[in-house]
């Protein structure tokens, strides 16, 4: 089956890249194992603010975590999304309430009916693509 998922192209996505600051990240842990720590490290080292969103830990990487998005003070550029498929709708709500620019599924997460419903509100959205790749191959 073919996702109706057409997410922006590189130079798109390097825009985003370069324009962002801090980067929410749903579902980080603090198990240096685990790929969304390995992921977040990565992409704090590059300079971004990483703000860790998950309710059973209580920091990682040195930041302390937050419970869900709605807990975050100021703006958020990019809500970066280490949970499985079928949470996406329930992160997408909280993601339009807190009016983030950019709705970022990792590499195997994605739901075209989230995909779509957002796009269609005019937010910026990219799923199954890994933010640490898109990173390095748009410096």
């Amino acid at each position: 089956m073919v996702m109706a998922i057409d997410n922006p192209d590189r130079s798109e996505i390097k825009k985003i890249l370069k324009k962002a600051k801090r980067i929410a990240v749903v579902g980080l842990s603090d198990n240096p194992e685990r790929t969304s720590y390995m992921v977040s490290e990565a992409m704090q080292k590059a300079g971004y603010e990483i703000i860790p969103v998950n309710p059973a830990i209580t920091e990682t990487l040195g930041v302390k975590a937050v419970p869900s998005l709605k807990d975050i003070d100021g703006h958020i550029d990019i809500v970066n999304v280490f949970r499985r498929s079928e949470y996406l709708k329930d992160v997408a709500a909280e993601f339009e309430e807190i009016n983030a620019d950019v709705f970022w599924a990792q590499l195997g997460v994605y739901d075209e009916q989230v995909f779509q419903d957002l796009r269609s509100k005019g937010y910026t959205v990219i799923m199954d693509r890994c933010i640490k790749v898109e990173h390095a191959l748009t410096k």
